[in-house]
């Protein structure tokens, strides 16, 4: 055996010969010797040490290898190889935005031993790394979400609208979340992407696997719960799901937003979202779009909104990306890059025209852009139009949701805000069985990737609702691993008996 250096030129020079290529996946002191793993390789290839050494094998050897480049360098094989089991909790839950808070607090305070995994960098989801700074539809949910709300109060952190929604401070929403975790015994693990899963011989969840810093590492758990939104666990374990309107397979589109400073609430209180109407200045959003258009820019989203988190920290939303696939990276980095440049350009142009524009600034953009619609994952029950339009109950109900229908445009073409609603829906119940994965056991989705159709999606997905699913998959999951059962197996009545008294505490908490 010879070793051989080649610069990027030559190495390119080589994969464009169709010659097949190995990758170890370990460092080695030096690249003379191959370390042996029992795999015959064909001779002339070349293996990549962790030092940057090419070595040529000139005959068949046994090489360690993390994969092999097909000849026609179409296709690389991940060679297989062992990963740490890291540990083993009664409940894992997969996404740590507002459905994954509430499910992890739920699980470990109804006495389960809970992991949370979240890939950014601080929990919250949209409302910390999405920068939404808007929580609708909470006003009537009890529990954690109510508990979320009177905290963000106490500590100077929440605005609440005339219409009922309230904007929040996202820097200290990320601690507040933290705070509640770390108190409740949840342990943390953040920058840490779930990016497989498996199944055994019972189609029973039974591990999955994560990429983070740390490498691969394997997970097991008696139950996990999918609050990744766009239902990221559900789907690498099997499970069917819808994805988009019915025959087109459209979906909403995503938004970006933007932290804003430099303006006063009554120099442009005329353009904010629950201070234009009581000061009767108008239509908000109806004022804003033809702010910009007097700058001479139209924003991508036909409503575009503006809310005060507090004097002089303001959030936009004005932003509208069509077309984009929330299970495609590339998609949805194209759209980031597309929506960034557009908000910069859009308050340029506001800045151009004069007071009381003159001093404003962008503080930050969203980290991650807002994501509406992605997966719905089949669950025992399907959430449907007809729900909506009666206003369903059921015995197994867990969430009243009372926010309407609201599908922002598919097609830019008909109109860039929110599309006609097909009918006025009712104040109506999401049943437990809609969060309970129906082709996969032990496994539970909350938030937007439940089980439900395109039209009623549009209604249960905001984030007051994501709370309270969260919740009550936490509650469920965690009576099923401390009582070995499957979440489907746990009576209604004793995860209903276990969501009223943590709501209870969680309201009496609030309240001392």
């Amino acid at each position: 055996m010879t070793n051989k250096k080649m610069d990027r030129r030559d190495f390119g020079k080589y994969f464009a010969g169709g010659t097949a290529a190995f990758v170890t996946g370990t460092t080695a002191s030096s690249a003379k010797e191959p370390i042996l793993d029992g795999i015959t390789r064909p001779s002339n290839t070349m293996i990549i040490d962790g030092g940057g050494q090419s070595v040529w094998n000139s005959t068949a050897q046994h090489v360690r290898t993390s994969g092999w480049i097909s000849p026609d360098g179409k296709v690389f094989h991940e060679a297989a190889r062992n990963i740490p089991i890291v540990e083993e909790d009664d409940v894992i839950v997969c996404g740590g935005g507002p459905a994954g808070v509430a499910a992890a607090l739920a699980s470990a305070r109804s006495g389960a031993k809970t992991r949370l995994l979240e890939v950014n960098g601080c929990v919250g989801g949209v409302w910390t790394a999405g920068a939404l700074t808007l929580i609708i539809d909470a006003q009537n949910k009890p529990g954690v979400m109510r508990e979320i709300l009177q905290k963000l109060e106490e500590r100077g952190a929440s605005n609440p609208l005339q219409n009922g929604s309230v904007a929040y401070d996202t820097e200290k929403t990320k601690l507040l979340l933290e705070d509640l975790l770390l108190e409740a015994g949840v342990k943390i693990q953040l920058h840490t992407r779930v990016v497989g899963a498996v199944t055994d011989i019972n189609n029973r969840l039974s591990v999955i696997v994560t990429e983070s810093k740390s490498g691969r590492q394997v997970w097991r758990a008696k139950s996990f719960i999918d609050c990744s939104g766009d239902g990221d666990l559900a789907a690498q374990a099997g499970c069917g799901y819808e994805f988009g309107q019915p025959g087109t397979g459209l979906t909403q589109p995503m938004s970006l937003m933007v932290l804003l400073t430099g303006v006063t609430t009554d120099g442009i209180a005329p353009f904010i979202r629950g201070d234009a109407e009581p000061r009767k200045l108008g239509n908000p959003k109806k004022n804003l779009l033809a702010e910009f258009q007097r700058a001479g820019v139209d924003p991508s989203y036909g409503g575009p909104t503006i809310f005060r988190v507090r004097e002089g920290l303001y959030a936009m939303m004005a932003n509208h990306e069509y077309g984009t696939l929330a299970i495609d990276a590339a998609h949805v980095t194209d759209a980031t890059l597309q929506a960034r440049r557009e908000v910069h350009k859009l308050i340029n142009s506001l800045k151009k025209l004069g007071s009381p524009w003159t001093n404003l600034e962008i503080v930050a953009t969203a980290e991650h852009i807002g994501t509406r619609e992605g997966r719905r994952i089949r669950g025992r029950y399907h959430v449907t139009s007809d729900d909506l339009k009666k206003g369903a109950r059921f015995e197994d109900g867990i969430c009243r949701v009372s926010f309407g229908i609201d599908v922002h445009s598919t097609n830019p073409d008909k109109t860039k805000a929110i599309e006609k609603k097909p009918f006025k829906s009712r104040p109506y119940d999401i049943p437990l069985r809609a969060l309970i994965a129906r082709d996969v056991t032990g496994l539970m989705m909350a938030g937007r990737c439940i089980s439900g159709d395109f039209i009623a999606h549009s209604s249960y997905r905001v984030t007051g609702n994501a709370v309270a699913m969260g919740e009550a998959a936490g509650v469920a999951s965690a009576l099923a691993a401390t009582t070995q059962k499957l979440p489907h197996e746990v009576p209604f009545s004793t995860v209903a008996k276990q969501l009223k008294q943590i709501r209870s505490a969680d309201t009496r908490q609030v309240k001392s």
